[in-house]
């Protein structure tokens, strides 16, 4: 009788475990997916200003509710990843044409220029320099979207490919493209600005890009002349206060980390020959040994002080990340600026968001767009599970820019209607 009592008792067990194991499965879902995270419009810092109140009413996007796909999109990682891995669905192939400048040391610096298919909203000339993320270039997927997408809206793009990042390009010097350098950035916008005399640019950058155009803006009063607007998505701001929190397991930074060196040793290794070969007048400081430490690096940091600084010169790769960070240069620029990251970015740590929220609280020029969700580059849109071709960041993009044009020509308005009035108040009644 107790034995018969036994084995009736033993499929509840089993369905007791069965059942644990299921509920332990959905809360590992739900706590990897992020499904609990709520939805809302991005968190905006900024200074009450004519501009800003102007922004807010003029770019709808900047206090509606943004919504990423419903079953993966409130995860950082998986937004991220597939940004990583498949860049956009069915990824439009913009035309362009390809140009060549040969720079002062010998590099051969390339970008992609194409024209707009539209006429701008406001009607002027008006041309996006566009700085893709690290080791990217203008045939990513991401990048052709936004250009197509802009394209469209009325604007030319150009788009700096990173030097050495274009795997049909030689280098033709011991050089490639590194952390802060806007050497190459500055050739093509300054080829814009001969070739177009009468166009005004839209400064756009991604990630590393967005480093790189932020440096260039406050490294001179002139580079920021015929400049409108500039736009930075998902960038870290100090690479000398990320490198510690890039060490971290805490969001898998660690591994992220691990994942772009090796990504990086196989571009620098691609161009063995150009940046160590034996006919080769080597940079600096930089020795066939560290080819040997090259092979061995599991970091960005280890690559960046082992190589990437000595293209440079610099002694320390603690004074490479100080002088190459934009962060010392932010406060120099004078163009509305408007800074994105989102709060999810698993390789943007929460601390160096500090940076673009005091920034914001000390300049009116400045707003800083941080959404709940988007990854690193990701800011997917979607119903349930597949992601619409164009982002919530492009399209973004795009509205701060038409917004800010518009900005711009309703002061000259302004100034041409005020002009009159004095003409004819000086001229007095005939």
């Amino acid at each position: 009788m107790n034995a018969m009592l036994e084995t009736s008792e033993l499929p509840a067990v089993f369905d007791g475990v069965k059942l644990a194991a299921v509920a332990a499965v959905l809360y590992v879902i739900v706590r990897c997916l992020n499904l609990k995270s709520p939805t809302g419009p991005p968190d905006l810092y900024f200074q009450d200003s004519g501009l800003s109140r102007f922004l807010l009413k003029s770019c709808p996007l900047l206090t509606k509710e943004y919504i990423p796909p419903l079953i993966w999109g409130k995860s950082g990682h998986i937004q991220t990843a597939l940004y990583g891995k498949m860049g956009r669905v069915r990824s439009p192939h913009p035309y362009g044409h390809r140009k060549f400048i040969t720079m002062s040391d010998g590099a051969t610096s390339t970008f992609d220029l194409f024209e707009p298919m539209a006429e701008h909203c406001v009607g002027d000339d008006i041309t996006m320099v566009i700085c893709p993320g690290i080791a990217n270039h203008s045939e990513k997927q991401y990048i052709r979207t936004f250009v197509d997408y802009a394209q469209k809206n009325g604007y030319r793009c150009a788009v700096l490919n990173h030097l050495g990042a274009l795997p049909n390009i030689e280098l033709t010097s011991p050089r490639m493209f590194t952390y802060g350098c806007t050497w190459e950035f500055g050739a093509m916008v300054n080829y814009i600005k001969r070739t177009y005399p009468l166009t005004q640019l839209v400064v756009v950058g991604f990630s590393l890009g967005g480093n790189i155009v932020c440096k260039y803006l406050g490294e001179t009063q002139a580079n920021q002349d015929k400049v409108l607007c500039c736009v930075s998505v998902c960038q870290g701001y100090s690479a000398l206060r990320a490198q510690e929190t890039f060490m971290q397991w805490d969001q898998c930074r660690r591994f992220y980390n691990f994942l772009m060196a090796d990504n990086m040793k196989k571009i620098i290794l691609s161009h063995r020959q150009a940046l160590f070969g034996d006919h080769v007048k080597k940079p600096q400081a930089l020795e066939d040994s560290d080819l040997s430490r090259l092979h061995m690096a599991t970091s960005l940091m280890q690559i960046d002080d082992n190589v990437m600084r000595k293209f440079h010169g610099y002694t320390s790769l603690k004074e490479y990340y100080e002088q190459e960070s934009c962060m010392r240069y932010l406060h120099r620029i004078y163009v509305p600026l408007m800074l994105v990251n989102a709060a999810d970015d698993p390789l943007v740590h929460e601390s160096l968001l500090s940076i673009p929220k005091s920034l914001s609280e000390k300049r009116e020029n400045v707003m800083f767009v941080l959404p709940l969700h988007g990854g690193h580059l990701g800011f997917f849109e979607g119903s349930m599970l597949l992601p619409e071709p164009l982002t919530w960041m492009d399209k973004l993009v795009v509205e701060y820019a038409n917004a800010v044009c518009q900005w711009e020509r309703s002061k000259l308005q302004c100034a041409d209607a005020a002009a009159a009035d004095t003409e004819q108040v000086e001229a007095g009644p005939e």
